[in-house]
């Protein structure tokens, strides 16, 4: 057994604020172009949203005194580029952009592949109101398609067989992640 009072133990908290004092003092002012996603206006005036691109996202607020002189109304699915200061949110140990100016930069690509999904989907007629079809009042059969070894999968196991013991579950196992994951098929 390895004595542990060589070690430096740091509570949460601590590791926190030391990882916001490297990412404020390594990125204080930076320019980020991404396009807009899970966009609030909170009743409080602030701003919060995501800018992604086809790889990654990071959390943004634009607090009201600053977002109030915007030229524009930011929304979902708008290419924008910000400049703001990288942070650390503490209690949550969540690193965000605190944006202090934002400028439009056209429609998100990936907003426009999406509307084109939509758009083909509606063509194809399905979101005809004849194809719906009325949801069950309670299922009979739930497919759970997940890794066979997390504990998410017993998780829903157990509830269900507690909540709903008439309900059949049927479970696939796939890998999530890794070299050889893929999508699985529906048969």
């Amino acid at each position: 057994m390895s004595s542990t009072s060589s070690l430096q133990v740091l509570t949460v908290s601590e590791l926190n604020r030391q990882a916001k004092r490297l990412l404020e003092g390594q990125l204080s002012l930076v320019w980020i172009e991404g396009e807009i996603s899970d966009f609030t206006h909170h009743s409080s005036g602030h701003m919060y949203f995501a800018l992604k691109d086809d790889r990654s996202q990071i959390s943004v607020v634009m607090f009201a005194g600053t977002n109030a002189a915007l030229p524009f109304r930011p929304a979902n699915g708008q290419k924008v580029l910000a400049r703001g200061n990288v942070t650390l949110y503490e209690p949550r140990g969540q690193y965000q952009l605190v944006a202090q100016n934002m400028y439009p930069a056209g429609a998100g690509e990936l907003w426009l592949q999406f509307e084109a999904l939509k758009e083909q989907l509606r063509g194809e007629g399905l979101f005809d109101a004849e194809r719906k079809r009325p949801l069950p009042g309670f299922p009979r059969r739930i497919g759970v398609i997940t890794s066979p070894t997390g504990a998410a999968v017993q998780d829903i196991i157990n509830v269900v067989a507690r909540r709903a013991p008439q309900v059949t579950l049927v479970v696939r196992p796939t890998l999530k992640s890794g070299e050889y994951s893929r999508p699985y098929k529906l048969e």
